[in-house]
Order: structure tokens, then sequence, then C-alpha cells
């Protein structure tokens, strides 16, 4: 199996990105082109179920951030859901469960999204 497949679907006008396995330096473009093909097409609400994510690095953290700017510019967010343990314990340390919002499922997120309207 691949370090990292995505699986990308729309959810009443959220483009949910479910990333499986690992992102780190061997997987990051593959992470960041899915991100960015995404907002190039018009996706501004972005939201990341890592429920299949097993592994973080500083470079996948980075690929996210390089976008939140724009997305947010645009009436946007990108928001996470699911995180496994581990995963939590990364975006927590690196302060990213203050700068994006954090959801136990996804159910739970698209809910969130939908009171916003």
């Amino acid at each position: 199996m691949a370090d990292l497949t995505i699986q990308v679907r729309e959810v009443d006008g959220v483009a949910v990105v479910r990333p499986e396995g690992f992102i780190n330096a061997h997987t990051v473009r593959m992470f960041e082109d899915a991100l960015e093909k995404l907002v190039a097409g018009g996706r501004f609400t972005i939201l990341l179920d890592c429920r299949e994510l097993n592994y973080i690095s500083s470079a996948g953290l980075g690929a996210i951030m390089g976008l939140i700017e724009n997305v947010r510019e645009n009436g946007g967010d990108i928001l996470l859901c699911s995180l496994q343990e581990n995963v939590y314990a990364i975006f927590d340390t690196l302060g990213f469960t203050q700068l994006y919002r954090v959801f136990t499922s996804e159910a739970e997120a698209l809910q969130a999204l939908a009171g916003k309207a």
C-alpha cells in the first residue's frame, strides 16, 4: 500500500478531503497538490477528515498553512475532524488547534458549517 492516499468528495458545498496514511517529506507534494487543486477550482471551504491519517509532518502542516490566508480571504475556511490522538497531539503542540476549528466527527463539522449560513 502507498504511504498516502487521498479521497476527495463534496458534501453540501464542502470539499471533504480524507488523507489516509502518512503525510511526510515523501508524500507532502501529493497532499499539497490535492489542496491546491481544490482552491484553484474555487473550493474554499475544506474539511480535512483525519480519521485515517496516521501521521503529519511539519511539511504537511506547512501545506495547510500555505493555503489558509487565500482560503479565508475568499470567505472559506479549513476545518479538521476525526483526529487520532497522536495526530491531534502534533496539531495541538504546534498551535494548530488554536488556528483551526477541530471537530470530533465529520457530521459535527458539517453541521457547524451548515449553521454558519
